[in-house]
Parts: C-alpha cells; sequence; structure tokens
C-alpha cells in the first residue's frame, strides 16, 4: 500500500483546476499587526510543495488558514471549490476530513495505543477493522514503530510520537496533506524514508504540502517552494 516510490507531479500553473486557492489574503491575530500580507498562491490537486522561511515568517499561520483551524482577516480562501468564508459551519467537518495534518505537538490521544492512534480516522470513517487491520501494521512497520504498536503516547520517544502522528496523517490517503516541520525530531535516514513515504502518498494523488527548514529534504525531493519572509509568499522553482 505505501511502497516507496519517486513520482512527484509538482504542477503549479493557472491552467490546472485549484484544490486550494489563496487570493490577496492578510491574517492577524486579535489587534495585532498582519502576520500574513497579501498572500496569493494555489495548489493543484497532485501537486507537492514545501512551504519554506525563516522562524516567525508566519509558515504556521498559514497551515491554520489551509487547516481551517483560522479565518482570514481578509482576501478569499477557497477549498475544494468552496468558498470557506461563506461555507455553513456545519459542512466544516466534512472538509477538514479531508485533510491530513501533522502538528508538531503531534496531539496523539495518551490512553489509545499507538495502533490505536494511527486507526483513529479510519474508525471514524465507520470502517471495520478488519478492512485496515493489515494496512495499519504495514505502516507502523515502514515508520519504524512495528515494535511499539501496543505502547501508549507518554511512553514514546519524541521521534516516536512524530512517526506515529505522520502515520496517523496520512493512514486514510487525504486529498491533501499538511505537514509542519515532520522530520524535525527524527535522524536524517528516518528523515528521508518519510520523505519517500510522502511522495508515494503524492504519487497516488494526494496534494501534499511540507513545512520544514530542512534544505536537505527540499533538494532531494526537487520539489517547487512556497517562500515566506516578513508574512509575504513567493514561488520558487
Amino acid at each position: 500500500m505505501f511502497s516507496p516510490s519517486h513520482v512527484p507531479n509538482p504542477g503549479f500553473h493557472d491552467t490546472v483546476p485549484s484544490m486550494i486557492r489563496f487570493e490577496n489574503v492578510g491574517m492577524r491575530y486579535g489587534m495585532g499587526p498582519e502576520v500574513l500580507r497579501d498572500v496569493s498562491f494555489h495548489l493543484a490537486p497532485g501537486s507537492l510543495h514545501f512551504l519554506t522561511g525563516p522562524s516567525g515568517a508566519g509558515k504556521t499561520s498559514l497551515l491554520k488558514l489551509m487547516f481551517l483551524a483560522q479565518r482570514p482577516s481578509r482576501g478569499l480562501i477557497t477549498m475544494f471549490d468552496r468558498d470557506i468564508a461563506t461555507l455553513p459551519r456545519a459542512e466544516l467537518p466534512d472538509i477538514r476530513r479531508r485533510v491530513g495534518v501533522v502538528f508538531q505537538e503531534f496531539r496523539l490521544i495518551d490512553h489509545l495505543t499507538t495502533y490505536e492512534n494511527i486507526a483513529l480516522p479510519l474508525k471514524i470513517q465507520g470502517r471495520a477493522e478488519e478492512s485496515y487491520r493489515a494496512d495499519v501494521k504495514e505502516l507502523l512497520s515502514w515508520v519504524g514503530l512495528g515494535e511499539r504498536m501496543q505502547a501508549k503516547p507518554p511512553t514514546l520517544s519524541g521521534g516516536e510520537k512524530q512517526r506515529a502522528a505522520i502515520a496517523r496523517a496520512v493512514v486514510a490517503q487525504p486529498d491533501l496533506l499538511l505537514a509542519d516541520e515532520p522530520t524535525g525530531n527524527v535522524d536524517p535516514e528516518m528523515g528521508k524514508r518519510l520523505l519517500r513515504l510522502f511522495i508515494e502518498l503524492n504519487r497516488l494523488g494526494t496534494s501534499v504540502l511540507i513545512a520544514t527548514h530542512d534544505h536537505a529534504l527540499v533538494e532531494q525531493a526537487r520539489a517547487p517552494e512556497l517562500v515566506l519572509q516578513n508574512g509575504r509568499l513567493t514561488v520558487r522553482g
């Protein structure tokens, strides 16, 4: 299911449909200054991009807008051909279920085992366990957690939690995957292995956006970059 292949599809052109589009988006927290200013870009279905820039540039804020955890102060955001500003609140969960997110703080559920945490998105979908048990175990092995399947998050190291969070985000093969510093707590070899997982997911049709400070990761994938600097965004590659 998740065999590693390097077949990215990084398209970034106005002639193709958009999975997500920002037009002159600004964002501020409360009455503070804008942390994002006049941000415009789009991600095509099946694309793979990196989000780069110095600390404090607004990368996490941009991801929060894409995950619908925050609303913009101004501008237009469309996701899956829906205007987020006019979307009824009752329909937001349906949009969120199409998005997988790797958070820096992991957000694993402490009373569930590693296996149960990773399988949770599939359980929420209403799938019977026998239909996904083998896939979840395969994914656990792929991220190096095959021997930690029954362990609970408080007993995992930071790197193990990171890998579990990534596995949970990709297990349901979402339409869009947002990863915030997904290799920040793992060694370089595991980082390369996780990148291959993202590329394989992308090959299967998921649009992938990876926020990272790891330039070696960007060089390895050779995908376009969205570069944030002082709240403004440019496209490279």
